[in-house]
């Protein structure tokens, strides 16, 4: 029988329980762990308020490899699932090697002393996992993840090529609060204070963090500043479709945001330099991580859309010239918190987790080795997003972005 370990228990983890214990066809046993067991039996709970399926219980160190072992092996899941932080990909993935165990996340490996995301620590597990005889597949949220499907399926069905790719992640949601983050705060904010980057011609072009923005009407939430980032699926995206003359990702903040992230930044709360405080050492960013609003806590307030998509430009497959298509999702942070108690940011990435867990454990996406998102068959994800929540539209535009 199919079993299914979660590691982490955030909103993310959250909404692709309730989503996996909605499916119980494919699900038909599911494990949660994660460092505070009381907040996975919150969330056994709730499932089992919302769709009557038990869910198992377990605390669990993820950076501990021999605990997780000694988890996985007393589970004997088909599959781990990892939405805890991306600090724990790598301890998670050497226990699943050790115990020979398939793997899924939705964000790649940064190290906890520097912030810097990049892949190439987990592609150097590839020959392991083959070796092996085991799956690990990386990036199976919404960025990366649907947005990285997004641009394979346009790449399939209407481009033969992509000349252009820009990722636009707009939330239009409110939830109340002076400052607070969407997603867990210490890795939310140490995106947003990193140097933006951006792939063109063949190299990667560095700017300082939030300085070039540009307004688009977004649909659904009306026009917004999206600001120019780094973020991870753009160094997969640039390897795997390898024409890509200029890729970049835009994500949407409102000015009340920028201007409590300016002052934090200027009096050190967002530094991970350890300071000594009080006889021990502290991470100004953990602490301040520690007093914001936890994310999973917002969804009861939250209101509005979120809307993320991509829009590519390059030569269609049908011969008549360059074409620019845009495709997105729109989520309701209210009605994705009706069917699962947990805000649209959690759910755009809770949901996506629990397709690439289905297309895995049903045998639809296979592999031996190390795998991102872009490599495998976009037709059936599509599928799924279409009918577990996340519905999305492609339309043609009139020609490339201006900005």
């Amino acid at each position: 029988m199919t079993k299914v370990l979660v590691i982490g228990a955030g909103g993310v983890s959250s909404v692709c329980v309730h989503k996996m214990a909605f499916n119980t066809d494919i699900f038909p046993e599911i494990h949660l762990a994660s460092r505070t067991k009381a907040k996975c039996d919150a969330i056994a709970a709730s499932v089992k308020e919302r769709a009557g399926v038990d869910i198992h219980t377990y605390e669990v160190d993820a950076e501990e490899v021999p605990a997780m072992v000694n988890l996985i092996r007393r589970v004997q899941p088909t599959l781990v699932v990892n939405l805890a932080l991306p600090y724990q990909d790598l301890p998670i993935m050497d226990a699943c090697l050790e115990t020979g165990v398939s793997y899924l996340d939705t964000a790649n490996y940064e190290p906890k002393d520097e912030a810097k995301f990049e892949y190439k620590w987990q592609w150097a597990y590839h020959d392991r996992f083959r070796e092996a005889g085991i799956m690990a597949l990386l990036g199976s949220g919404f960025d990366p993840g649907v947005t990285s499907v997004f641009t394979m399926w346009l790449k399939k069905h209407k481009l033969k090529t992509i000349r252009q790719l820009d990722i636009l992640d707009c939330n239009g949601g409110d939830h109340g609060q002076h400052f607070a983050t969407n997603f867990n705060p210490e890795i939310n904010i140490r995106e947003v204070t990193a140097p933006a980057r951006h792939w063109e011609n063949g190299e990667w072009v560095e700017t300082p963090a939030m300085q070039v923005k540009t307004e688009f009407d977004f649909e659904g939430v009306g026009r917004r500043n999206a600001y120019l980032m780094y973020h991870e699926e753009l160094e997969s995206l640039a390897k795997f479709v390898p024409e890509l003359e200029r890729a970049r990702f835009w994500m949407t903040f409102g000015d009340q945001y920028i201007t409590h992230l300016t002052v934090l930044q200027n009096v050190g709360m967002t530094s991970i330099e350890p300071v000594a405080f009080q006889g021990r050492e502290i991470i100004p960013l953990q602490f301040l991580a520690a007093v914001l609003p936890k994310p999973e806590t917002l969804g009861e307030t939250t209101k509005g859309k979120t809307n993320i998509g991509v829009i590519a430009t390059g030569e269609a497959l049908d011969g008549s010239g360059e074409k620019t298509f845009y495709i997105n999702n729109i989520c309701d942070h209210e009605e994705a918190f009706r069917e699962t108690g947990n805000q649209a940011v959690s759910y755009t990435t809770g949901v996506p987790a629990m397709i690439g867990s289905a297309l895995m454990v049903q045998g639809i996406w296979q592999g031996e080795g190390v795998f991102n998102i872009e490599q495998l068959d976009p037709d059936p994800f599509m599928e799924m997003l279409n009918a577990h929540g996340l519905p999305w539209q492609v339309k043609e535009l009139g020609g490339p972005v201006d900005f």
